[in-house]
């Protein structure tokens, strides 16, 4: 299959970004987190893993959980082996070299990840935590609600049509779209709410310039979208 390239400039005031799957690369251990949820329950592993990207913990627990289970009990459990386990845990292509260009305080994290989760995978990534961090701790109600994406654009003082988002999971993107902020699609998520945005394979894709001149930083991204 030919593949060709094709750039897209898009203008921000701040970037947001999701975790897994968009700056790191945490398949290994969410596979063996749910696998052994799933062996212990007598569970389809398939259908746990269908939907629970991008979802909080206890959102997926409390869907699949069997009758009787402390649905709280049982995701803290879930979280505390998911902290301690790093292993296979890389960065996403392109994901250290653009956050190093940019700048401290024009750009978020807002994860379904707990704040110590969030800091633990970032650091096996070898990635820096951003000084805005909105993780499932920090809101009432998980993705698809746009709340933590509403939150980060609160915190960074932007309104969220000046922000770009960019997410890999369907949660995250139905989200990322109800916040009002520009989406970018990272890797190849084919749901129903991608059709229309910008997309681009992984980070090596994206570039960013400062712009001048502008009462508050104001970047330009560069996407090249793989078709």
């Amino acid at each position: 299959m030919t593949s060709t390239r094709t750039p897209s400039t898009v203008v921000a005031a701040a970037l947001l970004f999701d975790m897994d799957g968009t700056l790191v690369d945490s398949t290994a251990v969410v596979e063996r987190t749910w696998r052994r949820f799933a062996d212990q329950h007598r569970l389809d592993l398939g259908r746990i893993l269908a939907v629970s990207h991008g979802r909080r913990t206890e959102e997926t627990v409390a869907e699949f959980a069997p009758a009787g289970v402390d649905v709280a009990a049982e995701a803290r459990r879930i979280v505390a082996h998911e902290v301690a386990d790093t292993e296979g845990i890389v960065a996403v292509p392109g994901a250290a070299e653009l956050l190093a260009s940019l700048p401290t305080g024009g750009w978020a994290l807002v994860t379904s990840a707990g704040r110590a989760l969030a800091e633990a995978r970032m650091a096996a990534a070898g990635l820096p935590v951003p000084s805005v961090v909105v993780s499932a701790d920090d809101v009432t109600t998980g993705k698809p609600s746009p709340e933590g994406y509403l939150t980060a654009a609160g915190r960074l003082g932007v309104a969220p049509q000046q922000a770009v988002v960019f997410e890999d999971a369907e949660a995250g993107l139905l989200a990322a779209c109800a916040s009002g902020a520009r989406t970018v699609v990272v890797g190849g998520c084919a749901a129903p709410v991608t059709s229309g945005l910008e997309r681009v394979a992984d980070l090596r894709d994206v570039r960013i310039e400062p712009v001048a001149g502008r009462p508050k930083p104001t970047y330009h991204l560069t996407l090249h979208r793989s078709i």
